[in-house]
């Protein structure tokens, strides 16, 4: 992925507007990341007014997009919703059919929506406008509780910060987990939450902060190597199993076993990229015990094998200290 360009229009979101900015516009070459060709365009160019009250002079129209190795749509503002620009389903349908990589955040899902790109495919949007969206496009299956879905090549995320996370899993898939994490760094945002992880928590955010199970979730990232079950991590916060389990997904939105076995591919993928380790030490030092099983998870979560990983990633140069 070389190329990118950001689409905007009247009303646009400043905030989300700036992410996609801040995810693929700045120069990090200085921390080793590879610049990308980032353009900012508009169905009309000119003066592009957002929807607090301030303005942006966009110089390009969408040609560019017809050739973008990444097309990121910026939300729509919902007066627009029923009436979406003829020109952004036609983009829209051109980089689907010639397989770029598409990426929307928050409300600009609908936009893909009136494109009929996303019929027979899972989707998401913010949680507020998911009945909205599942009722004007009955075929394209939203599911409202993740922070982003990836269908193929087309990326859909949740509101606001979501569009953060999704920009940094697409990111991982073209850079690489390290390279990412440091840009996760710069941005001073966590670069593994995954996209499975709920839109939001279904408790309030804890008062006394040893109610939190961020202590424990921590020292399990630290310790992932062990065999590590509900039983070792519940006694860890000295709750019950059954209570640990309840509130682990209520706060991480996914049971312990699938966090686990995701920050475990997490740590995998940094290993092959910095290390020239064997299958069967990176296995053990992940907590996956074998390069089969390894394997087997790696192409569930990824789509490729350990090996193929490490040849397009790797940058061992920059080796990890050995355990």
């Amino acid at each position: 992925m070389k190329t990118v360009a950001c689409i905007v229009q009247d009303g646009f979101a400043p905030f989300e507007f700036g992410l996609a900015c801040e995810a693929f516009g700045l120069d990090r070459s200085n921390d080793g990341v590879p610049n990308f060709d980032f353009r900012v365009i508009a169905p009309h160019p000119g003066v592009v007014a957002s929807k607090l009250g301030f303005s942006i002079n966009v110089e390009h129209d969408l040609s560019f997009a017809y050739e973008a190795d990444l097309v990121v749509f910026c939300p729509v503002p919902r007066e627009y919703w029923d009436r979406i620009d003829p020109l952004l389903l036609d983009v829209a349908r051109h980089a689907v059919a010639r397989g770029a990589w598409v990426l929307t955040i928050c409300s600009a899902s609908f936009i893909l929506g009136a494109a009929g790109v996303l019929d027979g495919r899972r989707a998401t949007t913010h949680w507020m406008y998911s009945e909205i969206m599942a009722s004007m496009y009955p075929e394209v299956e939203i599911d409202p509780d993740v922070l982003f879905v990836q269908d193929g090549r087309i990326i859909t995320s949740a509101g606001t910060a979501a569009g953060i996370d999704a920009c940094l899993h697409l990111l991982r898939q073209e850079l690489g987990a390290e390279l990412t994490n440091r840009i996760a760094r710069r941005m001073v945002v966590p670069p593994q939450r995954d996209g499975g992880q709920a839109q939001f928590i279904d408790r309030p955010i804890p008062v006394v902060p040893s109610d939190s199970l961020a202590a424990v979730a921590d020292w399990a990232v630290e310790h992932l190597r062990d065999d590590l079950g509900v039983d070792q991590l519940a006694a860890r916060a000295l709750m019950s199993p059954r209570t640990f389990a309840r509130r682990f997904k209520a706060e991480y939105g996914a049971t312990p076993a699938a966090w686990l076995a995701r920050q475990r591919i997490i740590h995998a993928q940094r290993m092959l990229e910095r290390t020239d380790f064997p299958l069967d030490r990176v296995a053990d030092e992940c907590g996956f015990g074998s390069a089969a099983v390894l394997r087997q998870n790696f192409a569930r979560v990824l789509g490729l094998t350990p090996t193929a990983y490490r040849a397009r990633f790797s940058c061992a140069d920059d080796e990890m200290p050995a355990a």
